[in-house]
């Protein structure tokens, strides 16, 4: 949420995941529409940029806050 957009091998890099399992979580979030995936190449490399939609980000946001009511809970 970070950047406006990342790029495949930045995020695998960012994250510490394989290519696969980067790629499957990718899967299930395009599927739930909370992120848009642009393909494009640059110079003659196949370059694909992830951006966050506005339900992913909404949804991000729900989880964090999710999270903070776990914290005060169990404080």
């Amino acid at each position: 949420m970070v950047n406006d957009s990342v790029d495949f091998n930045r995020l695998k890099e960012l994250l510490g995941v394989t290519d696969g399992n980067l790629a499957s979580h990718i899967k299930a979030l395009e599927i739930e529409n909370y992120i848009l995936i642009t393909k494009q190449f640059v110079g003659k490399k196949p370059n694909t940029q992830y951006r966050s939609t506005q339900t992913g980000k909404e949804a991000f946001k729900k989880h964090l806050e999710a999270l903070e009511q776990l914290i005060k809970i169990n404080e």
